[in-house]
């Protein structure tokens, strides 16, 4: 293609270069050096100003959260870059979704000039080759669907045979260091493995089994991987109960490799789901074990017949609205016996039920009914303020009457239209006994016009129809009664509470803080 560019001087080009793992199946034409001597060759011979290189590789086309790219992205919207170039239209990019967006929407509106230069690609001038590229857009696309339907066979067949595929092994294996798609035993990790076994076998519950690992800083499977934390808590780098649990029942330990347990949701993302346990992938006997069968049965026994401790649930005023001050996580609820015997609720922080030792958070431990009440008191206190019955009087009077019309309304209007079908049905009926000569022409014109002006005026009733008058005393008796109904349960409707409060907070001491979906109104002097 002959490529016109005017003014030269005009343009800071970007140089876009991108080479994934498939790509470099298809042979040296698409080696990062390659790409780059032919962007750079074409730079040369129109004179064009470079301002930067940007080169992903290994990153597949699927995707465009790749370095480079979002590095080229943002020298765009800082208008240090006003021209692209690729090789082709597949270096930009595979999902057609996506590169649909950067070229119809996101260059043009950067006032960016796209050239691909095997494709003919220019966005600068009109030409035949730049109307079919959205068919081009999407022939990439199905190209990555079909070698990510490949990829996936393969890795399948893999877990199928008991090779192992994924990036690390699970804690107490590491990669064969000669043999792939093997794991052996990780001698420091596997002495932990054995220790927890060991400690749940003794009768210890996996909260207390993690409290013990975390009182003795012994590294958890992230730390010891060296593994990033993207949004790193609380909990971060510390035991828990759920990973504990985890690990006693996970078959990898008696020598069965176990796969398959997430899935992508699309070639198109990273986001994976989680398999149900039918839909693993389970090879036995792959590897060395590091606890025996009967230990493992023993144990998935014992954590088992701790299931029903924590399936039973309370229910509370407050259930779902409170929170720890100082760590931000949402509170616990305990019940314990009294000196009578009773049941009492208890709220405590679950960062320290779950980390107690590691003194990541306090015990926040109080009667629920005492915060409740202390809530209550403050929603009441503004209701009072706030909801004056003089303010609310005129709605419960508007809705109360509303009401009762509409359901008078409603009698009346269905026995109007009842009236209304059975009329019809008689004007049907004269004119049939008109047709078959039961009726002479004037008995049939007075019948007529008798039965359509009672229709008509039924009809035009119920097009104006009044709505009833009710008594003023009643009425106001009514809303009177309904508004002091609200005022005395709204403090204690989770309805309510739910729509005025966004979270109650409860701090160290034991003070109760109130988050307001609203802002409360200021308070007239």
């Amino acid at each position: 293609m002959h490529w016109e560019i005017e003014n030269p001087a005009d343009y800071q080009a970007g140089l876009y270069i991108r080479l994934s793992k498939e790509d470099e199946n298809e042979g040296p034409s698409e080696s990062v050096s390659n790409q780059k001597s032919l962007l750079e060759e074409f730079v040369r011979q129109h004179r064009l100003q470079v301002f930067d290189t940007y080169i992903d590789d290994g990153w597949s086309g699927t995707n465009f959260d790749r370095p480079a790219f979002q590095r080229l992205i943002a020298d765009i919207e800082a208008k240090k870059v006003n021209l692209v170039l690729t090789k082709d239209l597949s270096r930009l990019g595979r999902d057609y979704i996506l590169t649909g967006h950067y070229m119809e929407r996101f260059f043009p509106e950067h006032r960016v000039r796209y050239i691909s230069l095997l494709d003919g690609i220019d966005t600068g001038v009109d030409s035949t080759a730049n109307d079919i590229t959205p068919f081009r857009a999407i022939m990439n696309d199905m190209y990555a669907k079909d070698i990510s339907k490949k990829i996936s066979s393969v890795k399948h067949d893999k877990q199928r045979k008991g090779l192992f595929i994924g990036g690390k092994p699970v804690y107490g294996y590491k990669m064969h260091p000669t043999e792939k798609n093997k794991i052996v035993i990780d001698e420091p990790a596997a002495s932990v493995v054995r220790r927890i076994f060991g400690m749940a076998l003794s009768g210890r519950s996996c909260r207390q089994i993690a409290s013990k690992l975390n009182e003795e800083h012994i590294p958890t499977p992230a730390a010891y991987a060296g593994l990033p934390v993207s949004r790193p808590g609380p909990y971060t780098g510390l035991w828990s109960s759920e990973r504990i649990s985890e690990m006693l029942q996970n078959e990898t330990y008696i020598g069965n490799m176990v796969q398959g347990r997430s899935r992508k949701v699309s070639y198109k993302t990273k986001k994976c789901i989680r398999q149900p346990p039918q839909d693993w992938i389970v090879v036995e006997g792959t590897h060395e074990p590091l606890i025996d069968q009967e230990t493992f049965h023993k144990v998935g026994q014992l954590v088992d017949s701790r299931r029903h401790t924590r399936s039973r649930t309370y229910d509370f005023l407050l259930k779902g609205l409170i929170f720890c001050h100082e760590c931000g996580y949402p509170l616990g609820v305990l019940n314990r016996k009294n000196a009578k015997g009773e049941n009492v609720l208890y709220f405590v922080c679950r960062t320290y039920q779950r980390f107690t030792k590691a003194g990541v958070c306090t015990c926040h431990s109080i009667k629920e009914q005492v915060v409740t009440q202390a809530v209550v008191e403050q929603v009441r206190e503004i209701c009072q303020k706030y909801l004056q019955p003089e303010k609310l009087l005129p709605i419960a009077q508007q809705e109360i009457a509303k009401a009762q019309a509409e359901v008078d309304h409603k009698k009346e209007s269905a026995a109007l239209k009842a009236k209304i079908d059975n009329l019809s049905a008689q004007l049907d009926q004269v004119y049939l006994d008109k047709l078959s000569g039961l009726l002479d022409e004037g008995d049939f014109q007075r019948v007529y016009r008798k039965v359509k002006a009672d229709r008509t005026a039924l009809e035009q009733r119920l097009f104006q129809m009044d709505r009833p008058d009710f008594s003023p005393e009643k009425q106001n008796n009514l809303a009177r009664e309904l508004v002091e109904r609200f005022l005395a349960a709204a403090p204690t409707n989770r309805e309510v509470l739910v729509s005025l409060i966004e979270r109650v907070e409860l701090t160290e001491e034991k003070e109760v803080i109130l988050r307001f979906r609203v802002r409360k109104p200021e308070q007239k002097g």
